[in-house]
C-alpha cells in the first residue's frame, strides 16, 4: 500500500482516489497505517532488545571462570 501527494493510494497495484473511497475503507486504511507504525515500533524494539541480549551474553562469557580456575 503505498500513499502519493495527489490523495490517492495504491492498493494491490490499484490506485483509488481517498476522496472516493467509503467511510469504512477510509477508517481501515487508517487503521492499518496504525498497525503499520506500530509493527515498526516493535520491530525496533526488538532490535534494541537483542543488541542488549547479545551485550550482555559477551559480558556474561568473558565473566565466566576460565579453564583452570574454578
Amino acid at each position: 500500500m503505498a500513499e502519493n501527494e495527489q490523495g490517492t493510494v495504491t492498493i494491490d497495484g490499484k490506485t483509488y482516489r481517498l476522496d472516493q473511497l467509503s467511510d469504512t475503507a477510509k477508517a481501515q486504511l487508517a487503521n492499518i497505517r496504525y498497525v503499520d507504525r506500530e509493527i515498526e515500533q516493535a520491530r525496533n524494539h526488538l532490535a534494541v532488545l537483542q543488541a542488549a541480549r547479545q551485550y550482555y551474553a559477551q559480558v556474561l562469557t568473558r565473566e565466566l571462570p576460565k579453564e583452570g580456575e574454578a
